[in-house]
């Protein structure tokens, strides 16, 4: 009889460790309260970020830390009740993104991303969702020199961890963008080996089907709790207990809350983000996703319209909405963009889980047996989360891994 898990958490993440079980012949059983692709997975620049290979750092420079301090920034706002109690860790991102420190995060960091969309590719072609992908890279520009300059240089870097990218003029983006206007920027990038889903949420769908079609079962139910007994793990649903030898907890920014009941205290932080669709004037289209760096928002084509996508508000996953920030940077697109009216009436609200080392928690459980976890990957769980499923699964059934998973252990934050 085939081993049994379980996976709490039908993002993307959660999706491909539970694809991967089953493909390797486990019997799996993915729990989320909501349909997959319905929380963190459905609302994001729908991007499958090759050229991610620098995570986000802390600012170093005391300048950018005090350009934040007004709080008035379009790439970053924060709600200082959230900065407090955030302070611990917060300060520990700080002392990872010191230049040598954040050196050795991208090393072992990049180990992920530069498999991210050859494992993407394997569940897509499997999931025949190949119609949801563009594989024509996106753009970023730049509306300053000095930012442009150490852009260039950071993708030069790029090219060692095998980024493929080419410098854009304004001409150039022109013939890309013909109903772009880009006399607001003086220069751009083309990152040649990024993809653009058109819609994020039917991505995580078609894996989470095709993880069905080969023998899984997803339900749909509210966790109440989970314990080990007698070497299985039970977890308490609304819809009764579910036991498995395996559990994963895949739960993204809840992954901390979710398991402080069984003696962990992971210095997990959320970064809140906004999205909003929008129409584009008749017989006008954009074809490829935009990252307006200065002014840190990226805007692309999606199924439901135009998707303006903020950076990040730093605040509690229970705080209240404040649009200001996606009304902002509205603004900026419709300077160079004939955008019109907006899809919806209210923004989608989204939580990335981050971690002080900007690097993902991906392993076994130091307190107890047979529990693994996959969390924390900031921005990119839905760039890296078929590469999560598929170390994570190699790790699970005591395979050699493909790639080092040291750097992603779990008690690496015990003191």
């Amino acid at each position: 009889m085939s081993e049994q898990a379980i996976v709490i958490g039908a993002g993307m993440v959660g999706v491909s460790v539970a694809w991967h079980l089953q493909q390797q012949g486990m019997q799996v059983t993915l729990i989320d309260r909501k349909q997959p692709g319905e929380e963190t997975s459905y609302g994001n620049a729908g991007l499958i970020q090759r050229e991610a290979v620098f995570p986000h750092a802390f600012p170093r420079d005391v300048k950018d830390i005090f350009k934040v301090i007004p709080n008035h920034n379009l790439d970053i706002r924060y709600r200082p009740a959230a900065l407090w109690h955030f302070k611990n860790p917060l300060m520990q991102y700080w002392y990872y993104s010191d230049p040598k420190r954040f050196k050795t995060v991208v090393a072992e960091w990049s180990t992920l991303i530069e498999h991210c969309t050859e494992t993407h590719d394997e569940m897509m072609q499997a999931a025949h969702a190949e119609h949801l992908v563009r594989k024509t890279g996106w753009l970023q520009l730049h509306r300053t020199t000095e930012t442009y300059a150490k852009a260039i240089a950071e993708a030069e870097a790029a090219r060692a961890y095998g980024v493929q990218s080419r410098l854009v003029n304004m001409q150039e983006v022109h013939e890309m963008e013909p109903d772009l206007n880009p006399s607001l920027f003086v220069g751009g990038i083309h990152w040649q080996n990024t993809w653009k889903v058109t819609n994020p949420s039917a991505l995580v769908k078609a894996y989470a089907e095709n993880f069905v079609a080969a023998g899984g079962e997803f339900k749909q139910c509210q966790m109440y709790n989970m314990q080990q007994e007698n070497g299985e793990w039970q977890v308490n649903t609304d819809q009764g207990r579910l036991s498995a030898k395996h559990l994963v907890v895949a739960t993204g920014p809840w992954s901390a809350d979710v398991l402080k009941g069984l003696g962990y205290d992971y210095p997990l932080f959320p970064m809140r983000g906004y999205h909003k669709h929008y129409n584009i004037a008749e017989g006008k289209q954009l074809n490829h996703s935009v990252l307006d760096y200065d002014c840190g928002y990226v805007i692309g084509p999606k199924a439901a319209g135009i998707r303006i996508t903020t950076g990040a508000e730093f605040t509690f996953q229970n705080a209240p909405a404040d649009e200001r920030q996606l009304d902002d940077v509205e603004k900026k697109a419709r300077e160079y963009l004939p955008l019109t009216t907006a899809v919806e009436d209210q923004a989608w609200i989204g939580h990335r889980p981050c971690m002080p080392d900007m690097k993902p928690v991906i392993g076994p459980a130091h307190k107890h047996g047979n529990l693994w976890f996959a969390f924390g990957h900031a921005h990119q769980g839905f760039t890296l989360g078929p590469a999560t499923g598929k170390l994570l699964t190699q790790m699970m059934l005591g395979q050699a891994t493909y790639v080092n998973p040291q750097p992603f252990a779990a008690n690496r934050f015990e003191k």
